[in-house]
C-alpha cells in the first residue's frame, strides 16, 4: 500500500493488491513493514503513503511525511561569545595573514596589525573562533536581553556600594561635627542633625557628581531637586486613632477613606477621610457623567466615556442644557397658569406687626363672621 513504486501494474495485479490492502484493513492479512521495520497503518490514503515520484524510494515508507524543516533553537540559546574550537601550530594556507585563524580574512581581522604577519613568521598563531549560525524561534529574535550576562553588572552595584558607604561616613562626619559645636547632649532631634541630599554642596562630594532626584515629566523625564511637601510637625493620618475598628488605612496606595474621627469638631479636624475629595468639586462632576454615558449606553446610545470621553462630555452638556431649558419652560409655564405669589408686592409692615384689641370670629371654611348691629 505504501509502496513508492510507479511502475506499470496489469488489471490482475491491481485487483490482488486491492483484495490484499482490503485483508489488511479487516486485520486478515499482516501490516505492511517499512524499511525501518516498523509497521504502517493500513488505514493511511494512498495520497498520503504512496511516496512522491522524485524521492526515488525503492521500499515503502512514511519517510516523506516527516517534518524536513529544522526546529528554531530556543529562545535561551545564544552565541557562545569570544570561544575558541581550534588552536593550530603553523600557519596554514588560506588563513588570515594578519593572525593566522582560519575563521577570517585579513579585511575583517579585529586582532592588532603585526609588523610583520603570522603568514611569515609562522609564530603566536591565532585560535579558531566559534562560528554559530543560529535560528532563533519568534521570541529569541525579539528578546533584547537575550545573551546578556547578568555577572557584567557587577562593577555597576560595586560603584553604588562604594557611594552609599561614603556617604553613610559623610553624615556620620557631619553629626559629630554639629554635635562637638553645640556641645548637644545624645537625646537631640535627629531631623535637626541630619543633611538634606539636595543642600549638600558639590564641592562636598566625595569624588562623586551632586546628588539630584528624578522629576517625572511628559517628555522622559528630567533631574531636578524634589522637596518633600508633607509638614512635618503634621501627624500621620493612620496615628490619629489606633483603634483597630476605625477607618482603614491602605498602606499601598496610602488612601483613608473614611473620617479616623468621626466625632471630632469639623473644624479642628484636619482630616476628614479621602471620601471628601470624592463627593466634592469636579470629583463628583465627573461621577455624574460616569452614571449618564453608563444610562445612555444601556438605552442603546452609542456613547462609552473610556472609549470616546470627549464625546461623552460634549453629550452630557447638550442634554444638561436641553434639561434646563425644559424645566424653564414647565416652569413658565405654570407661573402663566396659577401666577407667581412670590413675585407680588410685600406685605406693608403695619399689617404684619399691627395689633388691636377688636375680637374677629371665622367659621369652619375661614370667612370672616361679620356682626350686624
Amino acid at each position: 500500500m505504501a509502496t513508492a513504486s510507479v511502475a506499470f501494474k496489469s488489471r490482475e495485479d491491481r485487483r490482488k493488491q486491492k483484495e490484499l490492502d482490503e485483508a489488511r484493513k479487516a486485520g486478515l492479512a499482516p501490516a505492511e513493514v517499512d524499511e525501518n521495520g516498523n509497521e504502517i497503518n493500513p488505514n493511511i490514503p494512498d495520497f498520503l503513503s504512496k511516496a512522491p515520484w522524485y524521492t526515488n524510494s525503492e521500499k515503502p515508507s512514511l519517510k516523506h511525511q516527516e517534518n524536513w524543516k529544522t526546529e528554531p533553537v530556543s529562545t535561551k540559546a545564544y552565541y557562545d561569545r569570544g570561544a575558541k574550537i581550534y588552536q593550530a601550530e603553523k600557519y596554514r594556507k588560506g588563513a588570515c595573514q594578519n593572525c593566522g585563524a582560519m575563521t577570517h580574512d585579513m579585511k575583517t581581522c579585529i586582532e592588532r596589525p603585526r609588523k610583520v604577519g603570522a603568514k611569515y613568521t609562522n609564530k603566536n598563531i591565532a585560535p579558531d573562533e566559534k562560528i554559530e549560525s543560529l535560528e532563533l524561534d519568534y521570541d529569541g529574535k525579539r528578546d533584547r536581553w537575550n545573551g546578556y550576562d547578568p555577572s557584567s553588572y557587577r562593577h555597576v552595584r560595586d560603584l553604588y556600594e562604594a557611594r552609599d558607604d561614603a556617604r553613610k561616613k559623610y553624615m556620620k562626619e557631619q553629626k559629630l561635627k554639629k554635635l562637638e559645636e553645640n556641645d548637644a547632649t545624645s537625646d537631640g532631634e535627629e531631623e535637626d542633625l541630619r543633611v538634606d541630599e539636595a543642600k549638600i554642596d558639590e564641592s562636598k562630594q566625595v569624588d562623586f557628581a551632586k546628588v539630584k532626584k528624578r522629576v517625572r515629566t511628559t517628555d522622559g523625564g528630567s533631574t531636578g531637586t524634589v522637596r518633600n511637601l508633607r509638614i512635618r510637625e503634621d501627624p500621620a493620618k493612620y496615628l490619629l486613632n489606633l483603634d483597630v475598628n476605625s477607618a482603614y488605612y491602605d498602606p499601598k496606595s496610602r488612601s483613608m477613606r473614611e473620617d479616623p474621627l468621626p466625632n471630632a469638631d469639623p473644624n479642628e479636624n484636619f482630616c476628614l477621610g479621602d471620601n471628601q475629595y470624592r463627593n466634592s468639586g469636579q470629583a463628583l462632576e465627573f461621577k455624574q457623567l460616569n452614571m449618564y454615558s453608563c444610562e445612555a449606553f444601556e438605552k442603546g446610545q452609542d456613547i462609552h466615556m473610556q472609549a470616546a470621553p470627549s464625546q461623552a462630555e460634549l453629550c452630557y452638556k447638550r442634554v444638561k442644557v436641553a434639561k434646563e431649558e425644559l424645566n424653564k419652560k414647565i416652569k413658565d409655564t405654570i407661573m402663566a397658569k396659577y401666577g407667581n405669589a412670590a413675585a407680588k408686592d410685600d406685605i406693608p409692615m403695619e399689617l404684619l406687626f399691627g395689633q388691636s384689641e377688636r375680637q374677629v370670629e371665622y367659621d369652619r371654611v375661614g370667612r370672616r363672621i361679620i356682626k350686624s348691629g
